[in-house]
């Protein structure tokens, strides 16, 4: 079984781009610093981190594209894909990557307005009591990346 859950922070903006074709569908690509849980660093005591790639399509990438960005905490679930290529070089790069199935805010609204916040975005909502997430302000039903 090849599945993947993550939380962590953007570590910048999503990187969008729109396929070709037939039907456009967006690919966005973001990197998550996620903490090593109970592993600190040797040298000063701080928290160490992996920093993974992560590559949203279709709705799930328009979505990234629109609401998330940098230093705000989300939760990734997907498959780990790992590929190669022949860089300009002629060396042979290998990549790994979380392909993208869910992802939601793991932030309250206030952790997320933590000064990166830009005037034009919308503050994304956690979980309320009721273990369901607030959809924020601004969001119409056909722009969410599920039915």
């Amino acid at each position: 079984m090849n599945r993947v859950i993550l939380m962590g922070r953007l570590t910048r903006d999503p990187e969008v781009r729109y396929s070709q074709g037939e039907r456009s569908m967006a690919v966005s690509r973001y990197t998550l610093a996620v903490d090593r849980r109970g592993r600190r660093n040797q040298d000063n005591g701080e928290q160490s981190a992996d920093f993974i790639n992560c590559v949203a399509f279709d709705r799930a990438g328009e979505f990234a594209e629109k609401y998330f960005h940098q230093g705000m905490r989300v939760l990734v679930s997907g498959r780990i894909q790992t590929s190669n290529y022949t860089n300009k070089e002629g060396k042979k790069v290998y990549t790994t990557d979380v392909i993208v199935d869910d992802q939601e805010f793991a932030d309250s609204k206030g952790a997320a307005s933590n000064g990166n916040q830009s005037q034009d975005r919308p503050v994304p909502t956690n979980a309320v009591g009721d273990g369901f997430m607030n959809i924020p302000d601004g969001v119409e039903d056909e722009g969410l990346p599920f039915n």
